[in-house]
C-alpha cells in the first residue's frame, strides 16, 4: 500500500505520498495561502525553475517551453491550460485546485512529471489520459509511471446532475445513451456513482472516474495512489469552493529530476 505522510514546514502542514518518493512534491494546504508556487518552490527544491497556468477547466497540457512561447506571443501574464509536463530537470510544476482533483504523476526511469488540474470537466475531456499520451511521446513507458491523486471532494458529498454525470461516464463508457451510461456506471465494480435523494441527482466520485481512465489504458492499481482526504470534508486542512463559495486554493506541485534509471518496488 502507498502511504500518505503530512510534512511540516515552519509550522504548516503539506502532504506527501510513497508512490512519488523519487520525487519532491507537496500537496500543500490552506495554511499556506496566499503565497504562490513561487515562494512554496523554495520548500521542494531551491534550485527549480517555477511554472504555472490560468487554469480552465479544459484539457490542454502544455511544457514549459511551450508556456514560454505562448507568453511571448501573446503578452499574458499566465497561459491558459490544465497540464503541465516536464522537459528537462529541475521544473517545479504546480496545479491549484479548492474541490477539483490535482493530479501529479512522475517517471521513475525518465524523471520526467506531470501536474495536472482534473475537475469533472477536465475528467469529462479525459484530460489525465492526455497528459499520459503526452509523457509517451517524450519516450514514457506506462509501466514506469507512478499517479498521485490529491486531496479533493469525496464522491459522498459530491453532488451532480444525470447530466454531468452520463457527460463524464461517457469516457469509460462507450454510449450515446445518457440512461445506460448511468446504469452501466451503477453496476461497475466500486462504482463511481452514489444515489441522491433528489431526482435527477447523483453523487460523483471523480477520482474514481480518473482511476477508470487510467486503467482502461492499462495502468494498473498499484501505480496509482489516491489521497484518503476529502476537500469538502476536511475544513481545517482544505479549501472547498462548494463548502465556503470563495475562490480560494490550495497548490500542489512536483519537481522534474536529473537521476534516470530509478528503480522503485511496490
Amino acid at each position: 500500500m502507498h502511504t500518505w505522510h503530512w510534512r511540516n514546514w515552519e509550522g504548516l502542514p503539506y502532504l506527501t505520498c510513497s508512490i512519488l518518493e523519487n520525487w519532491h512534491h507537496g500537496f500543500f494546504t490552506q495554511q499556506f495561502w496566499p503565497r504562490s508556487p513561487q515562494d512554496i518552490t523554495p520548500i521542494l527544491q531551491p534550485e527549480a525553475s517555477v511554472y504555472r497556468l490560468k487554469q480552465v477547466h479544459g484539457n490542454t497540457v502544455l511544457t514549459p517551453e511551450e508556456v514560454e512561447s505562448s507568453l511571448k506571443a501573446l503578452g499574458d501574464d499566465l497561459a491558459s491550460a490544465d497540464g503541465l509536463i516536464s522537459e528537462q530537470p529541475l521544473q517545479a510544476i504546480w496545479v491549484a485546485s479548492a474541490d477539483c482533483t490535482p493530479v501529479l504523476i512522475g517517471d521513475v526511469k525518465t524523471g520526467q512529471v506531470a501536474a495536472i488540474h482534473a475537475g469533472w470537466r477536465g475528467t469529462a475531456k479525459k484530460i489525465v489520459p492526455q497528459a499520459i499520451a503526452r509523457l509517451q511521446s517524450q519516450g514514457s513507458q506506462l509501466d514506469d509511471l507512478r499517479i498521485a491523486m490529491g486531496p479533493a471532494i469525496a464522491g459522498e458529498v459530491y453532488q451532480v446532475s444525470i447530466e454531468v454525470a452520463a457527460e463524464i461516464g461517457a469516457t469509460i463508457i462507450p454510449d450515446n445513451n445518457e440512461g445506460k451510461i448511468i446504469t452501466a456506471l451503477h453496476l461497475l465494480p466500486n462504482s463511481p456513482l452514489l444515489e441522491d435523494a433528489n431526482s435527477g441527482k447523483v453523487r460523483l466520485d471523480v477520482r474514481r472516474v480518473n482511476t477508470l481512465q487510467l486503467e482502461s489504458l492499462g495502468i494498473t492499481g498499484e501505480q496509482i495512489a489516491i489521497a484518503p482526504y476529502c476537500t469538502f470534508q476536511t475544513p481545517e486542512h482544505f479549501f472547498s469552493y462548494r463548502r465556503e463559495k470563495e475562490k480560494k486554493v490550495q497548490w500542489s506541485g512536483i519537481v522534474s529530476r536529473k537521476t534516470t534509471g530509478i528503480s522503485q518496488k511496490f
